[in-house]
């Protein structure tokens, strides 16, 4: 049954559309426990949205019995494998055709489901939607483009681990469609696009920065800034961060692990003696606002753009409020209609060329 004729009445003559979720229960260093709550806490906040866990049907119903929700909003389907992160991802998809992971992406390449959500195996996932969903005509690579915090609000890093040997052409697209994702998602109006340098001049870079600048600078549909620098990009200097996926994996690995230090230390050095204790009191209200505000967690995973469906790749360490963000942004994401707005943009540009 197709997702897209999935209606709900909404009280007198209104209608709403129902988005169709699929979400693999078995990956991820907290699955099923973590994965499943979170799955039932967006049931809770949306009467928009049907999950489909897919995944070892017992163990997903043993899980759920511990929990009171809408029976209608939340469905299994049985798969009996599993695939693991240590396992080849391209021959792991073509094996294991009744992993949760290939199930949960032919259902939305079938039009059964809209999105697909997991925590699992970063390559079968990436690997699978391009396989498997396949790609938006046009669309020569598609990136897997997670928000970061800043201190302005959120930036999206674009690619951060599809792609490591991208050209110059891959880059100019992965900046149009993270602009459109920043712009219709997280409403910022005409977000400032930057690509990762190693200083402002535009004659610095490699070969990569070199070529793709120009090509940037040359883009009338996106608002190409420049050059900006690792140190800028937590102030919030670009709401798009163009780079390939090693650079963007790097950056990422590194914030993650900066942001987990100065928690550590913070907390360690509010423990020390009885002044810290105080003074952590003290402030404990505007520092927990603060690292709520930091936690890309709330805007919950990294979805893979330029695919015919939404494929979204969360942390393997996901927690339920994590699970929970990534369903709810898939409702937006199909509301937003950004995969037909990426269409049309990559329509425009194959237009412009052959002009």
């Amino acid at each position: 049954m197709s997702s897209r004729i999935g209606l709900v009445m909404l009280g007198g003559n209104s209608m709403k559309e129902i988005t169709k979720v699929v979400v693999d229960a078995m990956g991820g260093d907290n699955a099923p426990h973590e994965i499943i709550k979170g799955a039932v806490e967006a049931v809770g906040k949306s009467d928009a949205i049907h999950v489909i866990l897919v995944g070892k049907e017992d163990v997903i119903n043993q899980e759920l019995s511990g929990y009171t929700y809408n029976k209608e909003q939340i469905s299994v389907v049985h798969t009996s494998e599993v695939i693991e992160t240590a396992e080849p991802p391209v021959m792991a998809i073509r094996r294991k055709k009744d992993s949760s992971i290939v199930v949960g992406l032919k259902m939305v390449k079938d039009k059964e489901a809209d999105a697909f959500v997991s925590a699992g195996s970063s390559g079968a996932v990436l690997a699978g939607g391009q396989l498997l969903v396949g790609r938006i005509k046009g669309v020569e690579r598609p990136p897997l483009a997670p928000l970061i915090p800043t201190e302005k609000g959120f930036s999206i890093l674009i690619d951060c681990g599809a792609n490591v040997d991208a050209r110059p052409s891959h880059l100019v697209q992965f900046a149009k469609m993270g602009s459109i994702y920043m712009e219709h998602i997280m409403g910022v109006k005409n977000p400032k696009v930057a690509i990762v340098n190693i200083g402002a001049e535009e004659e610095k870079g490699n070969a990569l920065v070199k070529e793709t600048f120009p090509m940037l600078k040359e883009c009338k549909d996106i608002n190409f800034i420049g050059s900006i620098e690792a140190r800028e990009i937590p102030h919030g200097q670009a709401d798009v961060i163009v780079c390939e996926a090693f650079t963007g994996n790097v950056i990422l690995k590194l914030y993650e692990g900066v942001a987990s230090v100065l928690v550590s230390k913070i907390k360690g050095g509010m423990k020390q003696n009885l002044r810290g204790m105080i003074g952590g009191l003290l402030v404990k209200p505007v520092l927990k606002k603060t690292m709520k505000d930091f936690d890309a967690s709330e805007y919950g995973g990294a979805p893979l753009l330029g695919l015919t469906g939404l494929v979204v790749k969360t942390h393997g360490s996901s927690k339920a409020k994590e699970v929970c963000n990534s369903i709810l942004q898939c409702v937006t994401f199909k509301e937003e209609g950004i995969n037909e707005k990426i269409k049309e943009c990559i329509q425009a540009e194959e237009k412009s060329a052959q002009e």
